[in-house]
């Protein structure tokens, strides 16, 4: 994360996203494999380190199946014929005018004003309840002894005799996929395959995460904008 200052000279938050350069590895179709989707990678892996079946993914491979496959009519599908991808995703939905090979830049969010970054959280460990959930924890009160930071009772009485599903409790805190909405695309540095998103993201500094255009519909106010109802009697 940094700051930038925009026209005002105002401080604006933001997270540098390194969005690029990004081939497309597969196209996927409904009528072949019953949906339709894309499917990028990101940041290129040496071939020595990747398995048989990565580097299938990308370069046409002269293996027995292969042959077999030719043999009885199978068409092939296309290669991007690149490097193997140390970070691969696929997106849903029908994506017009984008083909296996073809390299995707930072160019694809001009005019996008709002995006949905989703990651993996930090992993923080197994935590208490404080810490995990905001807890006061136990009074600091006189007969308080060495469970100040104890989250008291947590079952109910004879009946039901159990503790609910989704009590929160001590335990395992982060390393959960996560999604920040609505962040706003602050600026693009085509030249360096940057992404400026205002705020914080998911995930330590290093780490993947993927970028969309947000669906969230944003309902702002002013004039024309609806009235609320008032409650009967309210002034």
């Amino acid at each position: 994360m940094t700051q930038i200052f925009d026209a005002t000279g105002a401080v604006v938050p933001v997270t540098v996203i390194e969005a690029g350069p990004c081939p497309v590895t597969f196209v996927r179709t409904a009528d072949r494999d019953g949906y339709a989707a894309v499917q990028i990678g990101f940041l290129d892996k040496p071939r020595r380190l990747a398995s048989k079946s990565l580097r299938g993914q990308v370069a046409k491979l002269d293996s027995r199946r292969a042959k077999r496959r030719a043999e009885g009519g199978v068409a092939a599908v296309a290669k991007p014929d690149c490097e193997p991808q140390r970070f691969v995703r696929e997106l849903r939905g029908v994506h017009e005018g984008v083909e296996v090979g073809q390299v995707l830049t930072v160019d694809v969010f001009e005019g996008i004003e709002f995006v949905d970054v989703t990651g993996t959280t930090k992993g923080r460990g197994t935590a208490g309840v404080m810490k995990r959930h905001g807890f006061k924890g136990q009074r600091a009160s006189h007969g308080v002894k060495k469970v100040h930071r104890h989250q008291g009772g947590t079952s109910m009485n004879t009946s039901p005799a159990r503790v609910f599903k989704g009590k929160r409790m001590a335990g395992r805190y982060g390393n959960e996929r996560s999604t920040m909405r609505n962040l706003k695309l602050v600026r693009i540095d085509k030249d360096n395959n940057l992404l400026l998103v205002r705020g914080a993201i998911p995930g330590p500094t290093g780490s993947y995460v993927t970028v969309m255009q947000t669906n969230k519909i944003r309902k702002a106010g002013g004039q024309g904008a609806p009235a609320g109802k008032k409650k009967a009697g309210g002034k």
